[in-house]
């Protein structure tokens, strides 16, 4: 997933706005001279996202500040293991300490998840996605975050494609309707629509919809599903989705298993910058 440089730029911006606002007051009892050596240590293991948001933090701060990387984005790394190491004015690194840390830990947690979910299901044909279900202000990092745990992204938003669900049902009148509604004003956009049992499910498939969201289903009904559906559109499992269950539902021959947990369950990754001089 290509996240613009614009976004990652407004994303820092706001957020060194939001920490430092006027001015570092406590960074201002170091003399602006200062220069020092820093190195930042995973505390724990995890898959790593978020260098760029890193990096923009410093440079907007200074571009001065030279950073050297010893991973790459999706790398996995172990306790205490290094992951970088930075140079440049004390002050500017002190201040941009924990507005950089967020940003990498942050990310870092939502990538991770993925992984433990991309992992959980490895050997099947099904893949995982991720929900709107996001940090308000980081979607697009969040979902590129997903990309770097090995799952996949679904919709970014209400704008790139059109999910019919049970509301949307109710006000347009049925599912043939609602499917024939979204095919006349939006017919570039691909439509799912969300089903609770399997009649839906067939009358989604008479509106020949690209794919269905089968809400809350069990594993026979999914596994009955499969069968009824006979590839004639994509199928996606979502509802009591974890760590624990995602295996037998990837195994119900679905395509796709989609769960809020990769982005709205993180725990960020604890992290740590070492100061040596």
């Amino acid at each position: 997933m290509h996240v613009p440089h614009s976004y990652i730029e407004e994303s820092v911006h706001i957020a060194l706005t939001e920490d430092i606002g006027h001015e570092d007051v406590t960074a201002k009892l170091i003399p602006e001279d200062a220069f020092s050596l820093a190195t930042v240590i995973a505390r724990e293991p995890a898959i790593i996202c978020g260098i760029d948001w890193f990096d923009e933090v410093f440079a907007q701060l200074d571009p001065q500040i030279f950073i050297e990387w010893d991973v790459n984005d999706g790398d996995a790394v172990e306790t205490d293991q290094q992951i970088c190491s930075l140079s440049g004015s004390t002050r500017a690194l002190l201040s941009g300490e924990r507005t950089a840390l967020n940003f990498l830990q942050t990310l870092s947690g939502t990538a991770s998840i993925a992984r433990q979910y991309a992992n959980a299901i490895v050997g099947t044909q099904a893949k995982v996605l991720d929900t709107r279900k996001t940090i308000p202000g980081l979607r697009m990092a969040q979902k590129y975050a997903v990309s770097c745990g090995g799952c996949e992204n679904h919709r970014m938003g209400l704008y790139d494609a059109i999910l019919i669900k049970e509301n949307h049902i109710l006000g347009a009148g049925g599912i043939k309707q609602a499917v024939a509604a979204a095919r006349f004003n939006s017919p570039e956009l691909s439509v799912e629509v969300e089903v609770e049992n399997l009649d839906e499910l067939q009358q989604a498939l008479d509106a020949k919809v690209e794919r269905v969201l089968l809400d809350n289903f069990d594993l026979d009904l999914l596994k009955q599903a499969v069968k009824l559906t006979s590839k004639q559109a994509e199928l996606e499992a979502s509802g009591n989705v974890t760590l624990d269950t995602i295996r037998a539902i990837a195994e119900t021959g679905v395509d796709f298993i989609s769960t809020g947990a990769i982005t709205k369950n993180l725990k960020a990754l604890d992290l740590s910058m070492r100061f040596s001089g």
